[in-house]
């Protein structure tokens, strides 16, 4: 008889000390509020997946959010996808646009880590084609630049650029223009 009140005593109090445990485990769950919590920040690149998800979602064209920036539809894509810097009002109605959150809006203000391509040699098959385009024509575009000019770069940042549609009876073709600032090389 006094085993079985043994073991029942036991249980009992394997039972008692189980629940205390867990009651002790809820109660700082409970006490450590959630903004406590580590929670990942979020990124420039988070705020390019919120915008292209509500583009496709609402149906945005780059176009139609370019027109109401008042900017190139080439330079509003890029911004949206996150190589450009925008003033406070452009963040502002992109938020809008876009239905971000104020943290996505701020972090469209700040300056972005320029380049895009998530490996050396784009895998991606149109962005391929320019990578391509340079491997092939790279040498011939320096040289006629430097004969035309002098040695010195081409500006990615004084630059611009525009995409159209070229209507072709064999098929319509990409025309792009790109036009950047040449910058000569200075002697010291």
């Amino acid at each position: 008889m006094a085993t079985t009140k043994t073991t029942k005593t036991t249980k009992t109090t394997k039972t008692a000390k189980a629940t205390n445990a867990v009651k002790a485990v809820r109660k700082v769950k409970a006490a450590v509020p959630a903004q406590a919590a580590f929670v990942r920040p979020m990124t420039r690149e988070d705020v390019t997946d919120l915008i292209y998800a509500a583009k496709v979602s609402k149906g945005i064209k780059w176009a139609d959010v370019a027109d109401q920036l008042m900017l190139s539809k080439e330079w509003t894509t890029a911004a949206c996808l996150g190589q450009m810097t925008l003033t406070r009002p452009q963040a502002a109605l992109v938020g809008k646009i876009f239905g971000l959150p104020a943290q996505a809006v701020a972090l469209l203000q700040v300056v972005p880590y320029k380049g895009s391509l998530p490996t050396v040699v784009p895998t991606d098959p149109l962005i391929y084609r320019w990578y391509e385009i340079v491997s092939v024509y790279g040498s011939t575009i320096k040289e006629l630049i430097h004969e035309e000019f002098g040695d010195g770069i081409m500006s990615a940042i004084d630059f611009s650029m525009d995409i159209a549609r070229e209507p072709d009876p064999k098929g319509d073709r990409v025309h792009v223009v790109l036009s950047g600032k040449f910058l000569p090389y200075k002697t010291y």
